[in-house]
């Protein structure tokens, strides 16, 4: 089974995948992980040093990479990823679920202002209205694609055990 969890950064796809990969008995996939690994360089480094429009083929190639693997795995997606390059499509044919974990904009403000010097997205923002400025708008530019996942969590009210909880009674129901 391959499940693929999709959303804005900061809902907590890392988090809540290991935990998921954990209770289902599979392997967890971080896909910004995967791609800092193959390319020995952070995600910071690639956005600065080859920009945001290469990072996003290579984010692409990996992403055929993992998706074509032979075993079961929980995969996170990067933010953006479901936005560019036909990679909706992509995880809609090659897995078996997919999730998008939705938040709202305050909820997600508010979890990525602490975080912000280690996302390259947001790390120029300077202040925390404007951050929930640049989340609104995003958000809303994204959501398009995050609603072609198959599923659809409401994390705002969600702690990481319900979280998984509602994700594996959605594939129970699935079956």
């Amino acid at each position: 089974m391959k499940i693929t969890l999709l959303g804005y950064m900061g809902v907590g796809k890392t988090t809540i995948g290991k935990k998921l990969a954990d209770y289902l008995g599979l392997i967890f996939i971080d896909l910004d992980d995967y791609i800092e690994s193959n390319e020995e360089k952070t995600i910071n480094e690639l956005f600065s040093t080859i920009g945001e429009i290469a990072f996003r083929k290579k984010e692409t190639h990996y992403l055929h990479q993992i998706l074509d693997l032979d075993h079961s795995f929980v995969l996170a997606l990067g933010g953006g990823t479901p936005c560019y390059a036909n990679n909706m499509q992509l995880v809609k044919e090659k897995s078996d679920a997919s999730f998008y974990l939705k938040s709202n904009f305050k909820s997600l403000s508010k979890r990525l202002f602490d975080e912000k010097s280690s996302r390259p997205m947001i790390n120029h923002i300077e202040n925390y209205t404007l951050l929930e400025d640049f989340v609104r708008k995003h958000l809303f530019e994204r959501q398009q694609f995050y609603f072609l996942a198959d599923y659809t969590i409401d994390t705002i009210e969600s702690d990481i055990n319900n979280t998984i909880q509602l994700i594996t009674n959605q594939l129970k129901q699935s079956e």
